[in-house]
């Protein structure tokens, strides 16, 4: 089966050897996310409330890109550096999608790239 590769101009560029997103079959495999600004490439400043808020734009743009939307995505990994932003970025979370809402795994971290607090990736059909 193909690999696509999937990226978007309205995101920042990756900062290593990887696409954005993959293409497989019916699937589209959304990389983790940081909230980097499209415009800097820079960690936005805030909590893990606000990261968790670009993230989701970051996110959004890249399925448009695939001709998907956040309605698409089936699975869900959330990283956290501290579980104490657990509430916050479940807050952000429970207002992009609609029940059913989709799988969701999140787990503590030691760090992340950027000095990130969150990073989100996302599978998509």
């Amino acid at each position: 089966m193909p690999r696509i590769a999937v990226s978007s101009d309205r995101i920042a560029p990756p900062v290593g050897p990887f696409s954005p997103a993959v293409e497989s079959g019916e699937y589209l495999y959304l990389s983790g996310q940081v909230a980097q600004d499209p415009a800097t490439g820079r960690l936005v400043e805030g909590d893990a409330g606000v990261q968790a808020e670009r993230i989701f734009r970051n996110l959004e743009h890249v399925l448009q890109a695939a001709g998907r939307g956040l309605g698409d995505v089936v699975r869900v990994g959330v990283f956290l550096t501290s579980m104490e932003d657990f509430a916050a970025v479940n807050a952000v979370f429970s207002r992009q999608f609609i029940h059913p809402f989709p799988a969701r795994t999140t787990v503590g971290v030691a760090a992340l790239p950027l000095g990130a607090s969150v990073e989100i990736d996302a599978i998509a059909r």
